[in-house]
């Protein structure tokens, strides 16, 4: 149902959009022009073979058989058939360089509908015992045979326990408020930033002086953390002093009288107000607070897990995960096909490729894992195609490659994947699509449901063309839709004919739909849609935002609905200069990469004398050709405007702006005004059917 609802909300840029359930792959037709295949059953069957009749029971018995067979014929084009079911995997299915296809002889791993490889494994009823109120208890290691770590004393998303799940959605961890976030009152005490171990002075809160790391203290209102038990472990996530960086401390006491928490350890930015909105935060994995179906609990010292069924559901249908490797990986392999797989239930990411090249991946359902859907780092020309990832905990998808020295791309592609809900555990900095190194490609993509960033961008030369983004930064407040930054030597990157709709929300800093951030410059907007896109918040935030750096190109889009469209936060000669000689820029600038020499000053001629910046040097970035569309404002800081950008609030003839169908009829006074401005091809974005 809401996939439909979104298709119904994107009025014409669903043309050829595709749904879930209708990814499917035709394994006949796969498998067709393989001259062997070998099959895999989750079914006990007389004996294994591989063959149809007698299947292997695991994929490692079918990959082991494949590799038995090319040393007689090595020429065959052999296939690997998963039959419908599910794989409780208790390590990864790995291939390697001894699996590698050729081009004309690709490893085929194809699975039927309905094949699922999952890091989980059920709860007996027997193993859960009954309480009052509802809830239900097992022991994990009396089922698994491990212990349970204890979670730290400061961390990062996700909380270090095994996750549940039933009828195929997750539960919970109990928490306080259940829904939303309670604010601090006040801050008692900053404690020390985690990684510069200092703290302000108490006669002069502007000096800093060393200390030991300590964490700081809190007031909160109301009784509620009267009843938590210190001594069992309350851990407390939240926001602790920016609206874009999460995490979690565990409480060291509670002042039931004052009303104050102090926290054990320091958090990464100490406790302190970075951003104007109130200081978020929320107790969770407390035992007092298991009161909702769907939560549960875990004693990590007792090795018991507390839990309350969702409605409907019975003890039969609840899942525990227990992987802790990914679900497939694949290092240093070539020529690899795999297709048709759902990757499910995993306390890591479910699917790594490292140092791989031509491998494909495509119309596999990746969903409910704990971390990240897939990573792939290394290799060259790689295919993520057709895939559905969604309700990941720490990112949807990475997509790492190419030499950053030579400026040599990777040439990785990842296409006509809806990747959506990829925060669920990690509120900040966990990408829908992560794109890193040089010269790699998203295209045809929708990202959406994010309560911070849903793309990260690093390196050179990337394309991300084609893609819908909606609905994102929804929590989050001092960011981006796409964010990329704080590295000028990663440049010339192209972002062009996409649609962006409903980003940001108000909370007093500003977000963005597009992020330049720290210095970052040489990139380019070509011939998007941006629908009701940014906050200024009280800065100078804007739908397309340049935070210091120059040189970025805004061109040919259209902006509708936008507070302001083009924002310039500038900096200073002195803080260029001090930029410029800051240990961080010299390693990034002159030690990873040398911009002073070739390739960078022959494919990147503005970057001649970057490091002897002048004064009073322009710093501009630049605009032109765009359609304003009832924008509250054009812009802030240095932005050059040309005179073929239309500012109007009239409707310049959209084809049916109520529809919000943004295509420009052939008489639209915008090719009166600019005879250049060319047609931004919507019909191509968003996913497409084959």
């Amino acid at each position: 149902m809401m996939k439909k609802l979104y298709a119904a909300s994107m009025g014409m840029l669903v043309v050829g959009m595709l749904f879930a359930e209708e990814r499917s792959v035709n394994v006949r037709a796969e498998l067709r022009n393989c001259d062997r295949v070998f099959y895999v059953s989750a079914e006990p069957r007389q004996r294994a073979e591989g063959s149809r009749e007698y299947p292997f029971a695991t994929l490692d018995a079918a990959r082991d058989a494949v590799r038995a067979a090319r040393k007689d014929a090595p020429a065959l084009r052999y296939g690997i058939c998963v039959l419908k079911g599910r794989y409780a995997l208790q390590q990864s299915f790995e291939l390697n360089h001894a699996d590698n296809g050729t081009v004309q002889t690709p490893l085929m791993v194809v699975a039927e509908p309905g094949s699922i490889l999952c890091g989980s494994i059920a709860v007996p009823g027997a193993v859960l015992t009954s309480m009052p109120g509802g809830v239900y208890r097992f022991n994990y290691a009396s089922l698994t045979g491990r212990k349970l770590s204890k979670p730290g004393a400061n961390f990062r998303m996700p909380f270090h326990v095994p996750e549940l799940f039933c009828k195929g959605e997750r539960l919970h961890l109990a928490q306080w408020p259940n829904e939303g976030w309670a604010t601090i009152e006040a801050i008692i005490n900053q404690g020390t930033m985690l990684n510069d171990g200092s703290v302000s002075d108490s006669s002069d809160p502007n000096k800093k002086r060393p200390t030991e790391r300590i964490g700081g203290t809190f007031q909160y209102s109301g009784d509620v953390p009267s009843r938590w038990d210190v001594k069992k472990g309350v851990w407390l996530h939240g926001y602790w002093c920016f609206d874009w960086f999460d995490d979690v401390g565990r409480v060291e006491s509670i002042d039931v009288v004052k009303k104050q928490i102090k926290f054990e350890r320091p958090h990464q930015y100490g406790l302190r107000q970075g951003n104007p909105s109130p200081r978020r935060w929320r107790a969770i994995n407390v035992k007092e607070e298991l009161d909702q179906p769907g939560e549960y609990y875990v004693d990590a010292e007792a090795g018991d897990i507390y839990l309350i069924l969702p409605p409907g559901a019975t003890p039969h249908d609840v899942r525990v995960s227990v992987g802790e490797n990914s679900l497939i990986q694949l290092q240093q392999v070539q020529h690899v096909q795999i297709k048709g797989f759902i990757l499910e239930e995993n306390n890591v990411d479910a699917l790594t490729i490292r140092d791989s090249s031509f491998v494909t991946i495509e119309n596999c359902t990746i969903r409910n894992i704990r971390k990240i859907g897939i990573y792939l780092q290394g290799g060259e020309k790689n295919r993520l195609v057709g895939c559905d990832v969604h309700d990941t905990g720490t990112g949807g998808i990475t997509l790492m490659g190419g030499d950053r020295k030579t400026l040599t791309p990777g040439g990785h592609v990842v296409e006509n994947c809806h990747i959506w809900r990829f925060a669920s555990h990690q509120l900040t900095y966990a990408n829908g699509l992560m794109i890193g190194g040089v010269g790699n490609i998203a295209r045809h993509n929708f990202l959406h449901d994010a309560p911070h960033q849903a793309v990260g961008v690093s390196g050179n030369d990337h394309l991300f063309e084609y893609n819908i983004v909606s609905n994102v930064l929804t929590a989050a407040d001092d960011a981006g839709a796409l964010y990329k930054g704080r590295d000028p030597s990663c440049r010339g990157n192209m972002i062009r004919y996409n649609y962006w709709t409903h980003i940001g929300s108000p909370r007093g800093h500003g977000n963005a739909a597009i992020y330049f951030d720290d210095g970052d410059g040489g990139d380019f907007v070509i011939g998007n849609i941006f629908f009701q896109c940014g906050e200024p918040g009280k800065g100078s935030f804007a739908t397309v935002f340049s935070h210091g750096g120059h040189g970025n190109v805004v061109q040919n889009n259209i902006f509708v609905g936008c507070k302001r469209a083009l924002g310039s936060a500038p900096w200073s000669d002195k803080r260029w200069k001090d930029f410029i000689l800051a240990p961080l820029w010299q390693e990034r600038l002159l030690k990873a990469v040398d911009i002073t020499k070739p390739p960078y000053t022959t494919h990147y001629p503005e970057l001649v004398g970057f490091m002897d910046p002048q004064p009073d040097a322009p710093r501009d970035n630049h605009s032109s050709g765009n359609l304003f569309f009832r924008c509250g404002e054009l812009k802030s800081g240095r932005w050059t405007i040309d005179q073929s950008d239309f500012v109007t609030n009239e409707d310049p003839g959209f084809r049916d702006l109520e529809a919000k169908d943004f295509r420009l009829k052939k008489q639209s006074v915008v090719f009166l005004y600019n005879p250049d401005f060319q047609q931004i091809p919507v019909e191509k974005i968003g996913l497409q059917r084959k």
